[in-house]
């Protein structure tokens, strides 16, 4: 019968040197915790410095966000002024386009007046005073008669003549000679002269009636002012024109 050998019992006393093994767990112990710390001072740098980033790049992102708000605002009022602007010169062009239209007739007028003229004062032309250069008559459509009389004078280019014009028809009523006055011809009394004033020439116009029952042959024109006057005749038949429709 084998015996077991006896154990063997190894008692350390206080101030005993340790073994080798000890010394080296203790050396793997003291550079575990060292780079356990190590490692939470580098998490903590990294961690407090992703945190100071992520805050600047808000910051960036907002400043950013309020230069675009206002470069916004300022191009919404830029626009507002432009839109102003061109309905202003829209405006403005339209008012040109109607002045010069205006200017247009204006001219056009002047230039008739100016060939009328010339046909007075030419060279061929006899030299009057104050003068009923021709007077026509247009029947309209509701009986009444539409009149056009033209006054000059070429004699002083420099005068104005002023006063009143006035006219009579004569013709035949019932079979006798008759005389229609002008108050007679506007169906009221006290009709006062039709003014005119001018240096060289003016058109007067206006509406008159006839008697139904009345025969007009001649036109007796009385131009007159505070110096005188002056009367012309005209013959009816070269003084009334027909109306377009022949009535």
């Amino acid at each position: 019968m084998n015996s077991r050998p006896p154990s063997r019992i190894h008692v350390r006393l206080p101030g005993q040197p340790s073994s080798g093994n000890d010394r080296r767990r203790l050396l793997l112990l003291g550079a575990a915790v060292l780079v356990a710390l190590l490692l939470a001072g580098l998490l903590g740098f990294w961690l407090g410095r992703s945190a100071g980033g992520t805050g600047g790049q808000q910051q960036d992102h907002g400043a950013r966000a309020e230069r675009l708000q206002q470069e916004l605002v300022e191009l919404r009022q830029r626009q507002a002024t432009l839109e102003a602007s061109d309905r202003i010169s829209r405006a403005a062009n339209t008012e040109v386009q109607a002045s010069l239209a205006e200017r247009d007739e204006e001219i056009a007028g002047l230039r008739a007046d100016v060939a009328f003229y010339e046909r007075l004062v030419g060279a061929t032309s006899q030299r009057k005073g104050l003068n009923t250069h021709a007077i026509e008559f247009r029947q309209e459509a509701a009986g009444t008669y539409q009149y056009s009389v033209v006054l000059t004078q070429n004699l002083n280019r420099g005068a104005i003549s002023q006063g009143q014009m006035r006219f009579t028809v004569e013709g035949v009523k019932n079979g006798r000679l008759a005389t229609v006055s002008w108050d007679e011809l506007h169906q009221r009394t006290g009709v006062p002269g039709q003014e005119y004033s001018f240096r060289y020439f003016q058109q007067l116009s206006g509406s008159v009636i006839l008697p139904a029952d009345f025969t007009p042959q001649r036109v007796r024109v009385t131009l007159g002012s505070g110096t005188g006057g002056s009367t012309q005749v005209f013959d009816w038949k070269l003084a009334g024109v027909p109306a377009a429709n022949g009535e």
